[in-house]
């Protein structure tokens, strides 16, 4: 069974004190990889081993693949539509001693995951349009999220974009198991308290998954 894994995303962090703010959220042992989309890894790496997930909106993800390693990334996330030859990619981000994850937007068909999705350990929807924090969850986009968990049931799959305690049930339902949010966790009252709820209703739809195809 995947494993439930919170992912605050530090682009609805304090620029002026990332480090800050992320040991604070990880101070009470409850996250075991923040997102992010900046090579701020290497700065924020000498305060932290927490795991690295790295998801790159640019075009050319290629020319990146050397530096983030070099940064300290643990798992380097590409869009598929950004590149040319995506199997090629994810054996030169292997190469680099990275795990490896391939994003899809909201309009691109999930079908371009299928040849990728034995070669990857996540696959990223994404439920909002990627470049901006605090927009409206896309729950249209659910129905990907459960094609990609009856087709590849071992595979970690993301969801990124206005995750939150009114939409964490339709995630969760439909199968994805890592869960991207900003907002939602950063700027809550008691941050702990709310990944604690993403994970605990993450885990409870796994269990209840696995249990239905044994």
């Amino acid at each position: 069974m995947p494993q439930a894994i919170i992912a605050p995303s530090i682009l609805s962090g304090d620029f002026a004190q990332l480090a800050v703010e992320s040991q604070h959220i990880m101070d009470g042992h409850f996250v075991p990889n923040l997102t992010i989309g900046a090579p701020v890894v290497r700065s924020l790496r000498k305060h932290t081993n927490a795991f690295f997930d790295c998801h790159l909106m640019v075009s050319n993800p290629e020319k990146w693949v050397e530096d983030f390693a070099k940064a300290g990334a643990s798992l380097f996330c590409f869009h598929v539509e950004a590149s040319q030859d995506p199997g090629k990619l994810i054996d030169e981000i292997r190469s680099h001693e990275m795990k490896v994850g391939v994003a899809v937007k909201p309009k691109t068909p999930i079908d371009a995951i299928f040849p990728l999705g034995h070669k990857i350990d996540m696959c990223l929807v994404m439920t909002v349009e990627p470049g901006f924090g605090g927009q409206k969850f896309m729950e249209d986009c659910m129905s990907k999220v459960k094609t990609l968990r009856e087709k590849f049931p071992e595979l970690d799959i993301e969801v990124d974009g206005g995750l939150a305690l009114e939409t964490i049930d339709q995630a969760a339902k439909a199968g994805a198991n890592v869960i991207v949010a900003g907002t939602s966790i950063f700027k809550a009252n008691n941050p702990k308290e709310v990944i604690s709820t993403f994970r605990n209703k993450v885990t409870t739809e796994q269990a209840k998954y696995s249990k239905s195809v044994e």
